[in-house]
């Protein structure tokens, strides 16, 4: 019975090692998930703005 106990507990022990580790690494992943889309969103506008000013130089040119 008591080595019976101690494999539970070990294996308990694992469990919430294991959901530990990987609840941390939703949390990075949650984080740069997060800078990635704030750097997706910066380089789009950098896009958008540079197409416009394309466009604008386009424009002056002669037919």
């Amino acid at each position: 019975m008591d080595a019976e106990l101690n494999r539970l507990e070990a294996q308990l022990e694992q469990l919430i090692s294991v959901y530990t580790a990987l609840r941390n690494e939703n949390r990075e992943l949650r984080m740069h998930k997060s800078r990635l889309e704030a750097e997706n969103r910066l380089l789009s506008s950098k896009v958008d703005l540079a197409a416009e000013k394309l466009e604008a130089v386009l424009a002056r040119l002669p037919q």
